[in-house]
């Protein structure tokens, strides 16, 4: 498959944008012939008071990027679809129209081209988050959506000398570098990639550009048939080998030359391997008979070897890459593949889409192609806010993989950083949503390491575990982060739900009244609320009061000026409130964790209702100039309920040490309530420990034991100012 420059000089042959039917023909049996050509027609009438800024009548535009989709073999709807992309976004033809002339599936493909190209998308820094978000979404319902958009960018490039404006040309083209070239590749259509890439540095980088070309045409007239001479010499060596198909060669593209340079900073005398030779084999066995008989016959270059056909990129490229020196003492590049390698390499999905027209199936089922428009789609609906999304896919998309296997044998990609965490999210967030621990190469280890290449990872699991704050510090994947925070978000919304609802309740119970849910339904609409749900999270959250439901409710309550009222908190103690109305949600602070029996305070904290801090606590520093937002609250001598306190323990990694620690706490009285190792060494652990206790001094107590063993190195309560 090869892509060939279109000629659009038909002013003398009227039927020469017909000729595009015949070749679809040749390759997609379920062309609808009589679609197609009125779908040419219907773009030529409809553009045919339009000028591209070359002077040529616009319709050739739409033809040249169909017939660059032809090139790449791809199904009849796609082309149609590229004939009609700029209809409706010229204002020449509107959806209902596309819909009714060409089917729904043509118009949901023109639709999502029309809504991509309406996005104005920012540069390098991508700071319209917005933007992006939203070119993600239309580009994720449909490839061909974006396969389309990439055509009709690589044809804008082509053209892009005719654009007066110098600031409009580099804009465009560092768009092509920083958004439309990484999706390409990221598809595996390293061909349209590379095109892209070298067509956009010579407007972001003439200077450089034409530099570099002066030194490769410096080096081509030394020896101008150096890269045929080295073909021969290999060819030489497997002349008699039938297993091989073909031997190719050439110089590697200016972009990955000024990029290799860049990024190892050295300069051009110093690039050793400008030329890159492919031997395409018939099967995998001889893709690496080859490799063995090529390092027999030329030294390999330390660290220059990579095996992509046993770790394939996250885009499915396969090939073994070596570096050598070569014929004429000159290090090359070698890519060994088999021909369905070597078409899927350089053609990606497109590639994917012809085998599966030849097998008469979509390419809505090919795995290997749409892995990552599924995860795509998956981060956009789980992300909560723009640059969140932004964040994980730029990410997805730029970042070095990480390879690691499953104990299977399955290979799992990632972006470099990756934890144990986002490997188990990867496997299935079924799986990530449940880990506790992991098993790395058969030694245990905690989830928040970084794995390495070639890394068997197995996912310890536990139906009572479920998404933690903390797994967030040690995640870098989208999957992974989205579904974390998406369980998050849900599982607050739950806890205020359930928070509200009680407040409310307990309202009633006060004026000797029987509530039920159905009471809530006069009061949404008064108060703005859309279901009895959102409601309740309102109150968890202190946004409203429970009398400002139980006004509407029970319009005759009496006035209160002042009240104590006693609140059960989530932590399930009580503590009495002077001066509030009655329904303020209560919650305890996170940066001391307030006991029983300790001096507390109050901050009044949007969203939350009132938050109780230990009166020794940093974080009121922070409040000194608002004493507005302080509350007077005191301990109910009422009730007195077990409380939640967390320590930080250091003790020694040795077999026993662990059951010890637990059986002290038990022996004082304290019951764990959870238990987080965040740090290991061959020496020490380092754990996290929410403990129930009566009161301060219980869990003084509890402490004042740990420290008496042997076997602890260390014991401390946290509070912000002593972490």
């Amino acid at each position: 498959m090869e892509l060939t420059k279109l000629d659009t000089d038909f002013s003398k042959n009227n039927k020469a944008p017909y000729s595009i039917i015949h070749k679809l023909s040749l390759y997609d049996p379920r062309l609808k012939k009589d679609v197609l050509s009125n779908a040419i027609d219907f773009s030529r009438e409809r553009h045919k008071e339009q000028k591209r800024d070359s002077g040529d009548p616009y319709f050739f535009h739409p033809l040249a990027v169909a017939n660059i989709l032809v090139d790449f073999k791809l199904d009849w709807i796609c082309v149609t679809a590229a004939l009609l992309h700029d209809t409706v976004e010229d204002g020449v033809a509107t959806r209902a129209e596309i819909r009714k002339l060409f089917g729904a599936e043509i118009a949901r493909v023109v639709d999502g081209v029309t809504k991509l190209s309406k996005i104005e998308l920012p540069q390098i820094e991508l700071r319209e988050a917005e933007n992006f978000r939203r070119f993600l979404l239309a580009m994720s319902k449909d490839i061909r959506v974006l396969l389309v958009k990439l055509a009709d960018r690589l044809h804008n490039m082509r053209t892009i000398k005719y654009i007066d404006s110098k600031q409009r040309k580099i804009r465009i083209a560092q768009e092509t570098l920083d958004i439309f070239a990484p999706l390409a590749a990221r598809i595996g259509m390293q061909h349209m990639r590379e095109e892209l890439e070298d067509l956009a540095f010579s407007q972001t980088n003439a200077s450089v550009k034409s530099s570099l070309d002066k030194r490769i045409d410096f080096l081509r007239s030394q020896d101008n048939q150096l890269v045929k001479k080295i073909i021969r010499e290999i060819n030489s060596k497997f002349k008699r080998d039938k297993n091989i198909i073909e031997i190719q060669g050439r110089e590697k593209s200016i972009y990955s030359i000024w990029k290799k340079m860049k990024d190892t900073s050295v300069s051009f005398e110093n690039i050793s391997d400008i030329y890159a030779f492919r031997v395409i084999c018939k099967d995998v066995s001889d893709c690496y008979r080859v490799l063995g008989d090529i390092h027999k016959k030329w030294p390999m270059i330390p660290g220059k070897f990579k095996d992509y056909i046993s770790t394939p990129k996250a885009n499915g490229y396969s090939s073994i890459h070596t570096s050598v020196i070569g014929p004429y003492g000159k290090s090359i590049e070698i890519q060994i593949r088999t021909i369905k390698m070597h078409e899927l390499n350089e053609f990606g999905v497109a590639a994917h889409w012809n085998y599966k027209l030849k097998a008469a199936n979509q390419l809505k089922n090919d795995k290997v192609s749409l892995n990552w428009f599924k995860e795509l789609s998956e981060i956009i609906s789980n992300s909560l806010g723009t640059d969140e999304l932004l964040s994980h896919t730029r990410m997805e998309l730029y970042s070095d993989q990480v390879f690691c296997f499953t104990p299977k044998g399955d290979l799992i990609r990632m972006p470099k950083g990756s934890s144990a965490i986002d490997f188990a999210f990867a496997v299935h967030s079924k799986i990530g949503e449940k880990c506790v621990g992991t098993k790395i190469n058969g030694r245990a280890a905690p989830l928040q390491t970084i794995l390495s290449n070639g890394d068997q990872v197995e996912i310890l699991r536990s139906e009572a575990q479920s998404p933690q704050v903390s797994w967030l510090n040690f995640t870098v994947t989208g999957k992974a982060r989205t579904y974390i925070n998406k369980f998050l978000r849900d599982n607050d919304e739950k806890e205020f739900m359930k928070l509200g609802r009680s407040i409310i309740e307990n309202e009633f119970i006060s004026k000797n009244k029987i509530f039920s849910d159905k009471l809530i339904d006069p009061v949404l609409k008064r108060l703005n609320y859309k279901s009895r749900r959102s409601l309740f999270i309102a109150l968890g959250k202190a946004e409203i009061t429970s009398s400002d439901v139980t006004n509407i409710i029970l319009p005759k309550r009496p006035k209160l000026n002042e009240s104590i009222y006693t609140s059960r908190n989530k932590n399930n103690k009580s503590i009495s409130l002077k001066g509030l109305k009655p329904g303020i949600a209560i919650h305890t602070a996170e940066c001391c964790y307030p006991l029983y029996g300790e001096r507390i305070v109050g901050l009044m904290t949007e969203g939350k209702g009132v938050t109780i801090h230990t009166l020794d606590c940093v974080t009121l520093e922070r409040y000194s100039d608002n004493p507005e937002i302080w509350v007077d609250v005191s301990w109910s001598q009422k009730t007195r309920e077990n409380s939640l306190g967390r320590i930080i323990v250091t003790l020694l990694n040795k077999t026993g040490s662990l059951n010890t620690l637990t059986n002290i706490i038990a022996e004082y009285g304290g019951n764990i309530t959870n238990l987080l190792v965040t740090l290991r060494s061959e020496d020490f652990f380092k754990l996290s420990i929410d403990i129930e206790v009566n009161d301060i001094n219980h869990l003084n107590d509890i402490i004042i034991g740990l420290r008496a063993n042997i076997d602890i190195y260390e014991v401390k309560r946290v509070k912000e100012n002593n972490e």
